[in-house]
């Protein structure tokens, strides 16, 4: 049984990735920001599931949030970094609290949260980290600067902490979503929905499951031997 910390874990690929550790009979803390009924319905669901309410957007949060999630499992195995907001602007509408807030929780809770967790790593020479970015990460989005910034950062940070950590053990990779059913996206109408499925040579928008799948294997035996490398989940957006 694993010992799995989940940020921004209360729904959409969060919350995907909860069921599927869970069902795996894996032990989970998910850490969430908000969403109490949605947190406490996982909860309810599963046994081996608790939730943790707290802002990880700064450090002190992050930090004693990790440590109070590895304290309830008596340890950390896996780190999975999801937690994130998404915003579309014009570049110059942007405002410095706009900017500052996206990359402090879709950037800073990653860095904070990972190095809170990697001495419990250290000291058993192993341990997974996984980071939750977005294809928009590697390509970039209109109206997205400030999100797709952030997202190409927890990329960049996924390989540079894969090399500082693999000699200790420590194996680091991250996921790339394309277009996913969730909360994130409703704001997108039906004809912008049929005109991102046009470009996607798979025919479909992703499910949240989808991604969980990649996380699964990425964190599991089968996946010993990978580190430092980005996996695209878009359905062949992006080739």
């Amino acid at each position: 049984m694993r010992r799995v910390i989940i940020t921004g874990g209360s729904r959409g690929i969060g919350a995907a990735c909860v069921k599927k550790f869970a069902n795996n009979k894996d032990k989970v803390v998910f850490i969430y920001k908000s969403n109490d009924e949605a947190a406490k319905g996982l909860t309810r669901e599963f046994e081996n599931v608790s939730a943790l309410k707290a802002d990880i957007s700064e450090a002190q949060g992050a930090e004693h949030a990790v440590k109070s999630a590895a304290e309830v499992l008596g340890g950390c195995d896996i780190l999975i970094n999801n937690a994130g907001i998404a915003q579309s602007k014009l570049m110059t509408d942007i405002t410095d609290g706009d900017y500052k807030k996206m990359l402090d929780t879709d950037l800073g809770s990653a860095f904070y949260c990972s190095r809170a967790v990697i001495p419990e790593f250290l000291k058993t020479h192993s341990g997974v980290i996984i980071n939750i970015s977005s294809m928009w990460g590697e390509v970039g989005a209109s109206m997205e600067v400030h999100y797709s910034a952030a997202k190409a950062g927890l990329i960049g940070m996924t390989k540079a902490m894969a090399k500082e950590l693999g000699y200790s053990g420590i194996r680091v990779n991250c996921v790339t979503p394309g277009m996913t059913d969730t909360d994130m996206n409703a704001c997108y109408d039906e004809e912008t929905i049929r005109n991102i499925v046009d470009e996607i040579p798979l025919g479909r928008i992703g499910k949240p499951e989808d991604v969980a799948n990649a996380v699964f294997f990425l964190a599991s035996e089968e996946a010993s031997y990978i580190t430092g490398q980005v996996l695209g989940v878009n359905g062949g957006m992006v080739i």
